[in-house]
């Protein structure tokens, strides 16, 4: 996590992030957007490891810039870093492909792990969201509702092939389990499982724990 777009209209949050990231990745080289126009031009005449989004754009929501990206630069990882925190609006960046998803309101500290776990496999978000989302996701949801309609997939043709170990970490993640606590269960290392967790990630083809779970469900892997 080297080179690092932050798209944000506000000055001071720009500057917040750009701190947080310096402290989380100490190499890491920051560039700015303040819009969609802008982020699209910069991610499409430079190379990026990571997009910090912010939701309120002055043209738009920065989640319509999910699905450009994976079109344009599918190599970006993006995470969401917002004052909103819903769960349509939470659920809709993860269905459009976002690994993360942080709000405004945690402190310099909480943000700096977060964007930190990155370099280790991790999924950086916020655990009051991770917890709310796993059982949201969990829940039978009526077919006219919103949510229901975002969280919609297609069930894929065939089902994942995960190892005894994959499942047992993936069951403690549909749990609301950080790594760390997982490691601890199963007594292994916290790189060990966060390997496991990139594998569990790749065989069902998402890129967070919540679509994880969700994928997992679809497919019968977990009640």
């Amino acid at each position: 996590m080297e080179d690092i777009l932050i798209v944000d209209d506000d000055h001071a949050v720009r500057a917040r992030l750009e701190r947080v990231a310096a402290a989380a990745a100490p190499r890491a080289r920051c560039a700015m957007a303040g819009s969609l126009a802008e982020a699209r031009e910069r991610l499409a005449s430079a190379k990026y490891d990571l997009a910090l989004l912010d939701v309120g754009l002055p043209d738009g929501s920065g989640l319509e810039l999910l699905p450009w990206m994976q079109a344009h630069a599918p190599g970006v990882d993006a995470v969401v870093v917002s004052s909103l925190g819903d769960d349509a609006t939470v659920l809709q960046a993860i269905r459009g492909g976002a690994v993360g998803y942080l709000l405004k309101n945690g402190s310099d500290t909480e943000l700096e792990l977060s964007l930190g776990s990155m370099q280790r496999g991790g999924a950086p978000i916020d655990p009051v969201i991770a917890r709310r989302i796993l059982k949201l996701v969990a829940a039978p949801q009526p077919a006219s509702s919103a949510l229901a309609t975002i969280t919609q997939a297609p069930v894929p043709a065939a089902t994942a092939e995960l190892s005894e170990r994959e499942m047992d970490v993936l069951r403690l993640v549909a749990q609301g389990h950080s790594n760390r606590e997982i490691a601890q269960s199963l007594t292994l290392s916290i790189n060990t499982v966060e390997c496991h967790a990139k594998n569990i990630y790749r065989k069902l083809a998402v890129r967070s724990r919540a679509g994880a779970v969700y994928s997992a469900r679809a497919q019968g892997l977990l009640p």
